[in-house]
């Protein structure tokens, strides 16, 4: 005969067996793949990555006071408070090599998604093999309109791309032609990769709507040894505003080229890339005062929200300069991908897939002047709100919009 005890603690030991595989199934750890230039003339790109993405690990493994998802939990309380290791891939800025290296953190590393990949051409290749082994690839700097029109369904970018950034940059050309500046030409100059073909169409679109004449349109070979013939283009166009969308050593020779046959634009009005990269203004920075540049980050919004300056700090000891806009956007990647982990309780790719098409972060709870991060059908943060900042003094000062503004804008950029 079964007494009561023997039947409550027979029924203690079920239970504990049928939760047995349960727990053993909760991850020690969540192995993140990584993919970025890490060699190659955008190697500075990848360093700086990999200092924005382990500041945000610190954070996520730690347990910090900061109003950022997971940040105030040691590990992700969803997954047994497993911590997360990051696995470094170098696609070095060739699209085959991108694509082949994800296909290798994925059957190799065995990571349960991916981050990168800052070059729009890489992030075209690398999603094709995420989507065919099923694992989610966040990206935070690729900006290429195109990369969510692909009716991909584990691809997601949580910056604005570079239609809402020209419209932003338009927007803004339109603000100081209405309060009386003389702005009546334009001139584009642009890489022949997918980043700077789709932001020239899209500029050239938006200056024929706007009014706006487009006095030269330059399209260069990415990496070229020389710009010569080109800055001599724009020399004699003599437009109101140059918009250059360049990678890092590009954009260096053109400034370069520039100050060689004594070109000095009137304005210069940057779809950031290179001209968002520390190393361009180490080298140049002193022929670039009061350039202006489209951007995701504003440093200077640290007063409205405090854990921008904290994470800064934690970037800063680690990288030796502050977060601008590229490692800004590579740290919100990780942070919203980590995110998604953890509501997912899960490293199965469909999981953490459905977890992300959720997402709903409010912008208080990012490091960026955003509305906040919420994907539209397509895996496009539809509410990653663009500013435009200015270069003075060496440092850069939030100009635009209205709402984010610190100062109006010097204009024209020499004063």
């Amino acid at each position: 005969m079964i007494t009561r005890r023997q039947a409550l603690i027979g029924g203690a030991a079920t239970s504990v067996a049928l939760q047995a595989p349960a727990l053993l199934a909760q991850p020690r750890e969540v192995v993140i793949g990584v993919i970025f230039p890490m060699s190659g003339p955008s190697a500075q790109i990848g360093r700086d990555a990999r200092f924005a993405l382990e500041t945000a690990l610190e954070i996520v493994n730690g347990q910090y006071d900061f109003d950022l998802p997971t940040a105030r939990h040691a590990g992700l309380p969803g997954l047994g408070n497993a911590k997360v290791r990051l696995v470094f891939a170098d696609h070095q800025g060739d699209p085959q090599k991108g694509r082949a290296e994800a296909e290798r953190l994925i059957t190799q590393e065995r990571v349960c998604a991916i981050v990168g990949a800052y070059h729009s051409s890489v992030a075209a290749t690398a999603s094709v093999s995420c989507e065919r082994y099923a694992t989610p690839l966040v990206i935070g700097d690729s900006t290429s309109p195109n990369l969510t029109r692909r009716n991909l369904k584990f691809f997601f970018r949580t910056t604005a791309h570079d239609e809402m950034f020209s419209v932003a940059m338009f927007d803004f050309l339109d603000a100081q032609r209405a309060a009386g500046k003389q702005i009546k030409s334009i001139a584009l100059f642009h890489e022949d990769t997918i980043f700077g073909t789709d932001s020239s169409n899209v500029q050239r679109q938006l200056a024929k709507a706007r009014g706006y004449n487009v006095t030269a349109d330059v399209k260069y070979r990415a990496n070229t040894p020389s710009l010569t013939s080109e800055v001599q283009q724009l020399k004699n166009a003599d437009p109101d505003v140059l918009l250059p969308s360049s990678y890092t050593t590009d954009a260096i020779l053109l400034v370069r080229t520039m100050a060689e046959l004594g070109y000095k634009p009137k304005n210069i009005l940057a779809q950031a890339a290179g001209f968002a990269d520390q190393a361009v203004f180490d080298a140049v920075g002193d022929k670039l005062g009061g350039m202006i540049s489209r951007a995701s980050f504003a440093i200077d919004m640290a007063a409205q929200r405090p854990t921008i300056g904290r994470v800064n700090d934690m970037f800063k000891a680690r990288a030796n300069r502050d977060l601008n806009d590229n490692t800004a956007r590579q740290f919100m990647a990780l942070i919203v991908l980590v995110d998604a982990i953890n509501r997912a309780k899960s490293t199965e790719g469909a999981a953490i897939r459905d977890a992300l098409a959720a997402t709903d972060i409010p912008g208080a709870q990012t490091i960026m002047p955003w509305a906040g991060c919420k994907f539209d059908k397509d895996g496009q943060n539809a509410t990653a709100n663009p500013v435009l900042i200015q270069y003075v003094n060496k440092q850069w000062v939030t100009i635009f919009p209205a709402g984010s503004a610190v100062r109006g804008p010097i204009w024209p950029m020499n004063g």
